[in-house]
């Protein structure tokens, strides 16, 4: 009979419990590399389509003539990219460095 207090030792709980982590496993290789693809796709994404799609040959004047009745936000639009830019970096360190446990 395994004793419960000797499992509950090895396992590490995140966000309140919702994630755990067990002593000695790291993140699989697949999750190293979608995490920064996504991620930096997402805001490329962003920065690329943050006023809209103008080149496009059917919306393209449409969505031309909306950004000149409205006032732009692109300084705000970078300051977010940043922002997720930021996140994306952190959680590849995050997913990249050692546990704590294995030190």
């Amino acid at each position: 009979m395994s004793d419960p207090n000797k499992k509950n030792e090895e396992l590490t709980e995140y966000a309140g419990g919702w994630m755990t982590e067990r002593k000695g496993t790291e993140v699989p290789g697949f999750l190293k590399l979608a995490f920064p693809v996504i991620g930096l796709g997402a805001t490329s994404y962003f920065i690329l389509y943050m006023n809209g799609e103008v080149s496009h040959d059917e919306r393209g004047p449409l969505v031309r003539l909306f950004n000149q009745a409205t006032t732009s936000a692109d300084g705000l639009m970078y300051v977010v990219a940043a922002m997720a830019l930021v996140f994306v970096v952190t959680v590849i360190l995050f997913s990249i460095r050692k546990s704590k446990h294995e030190e």
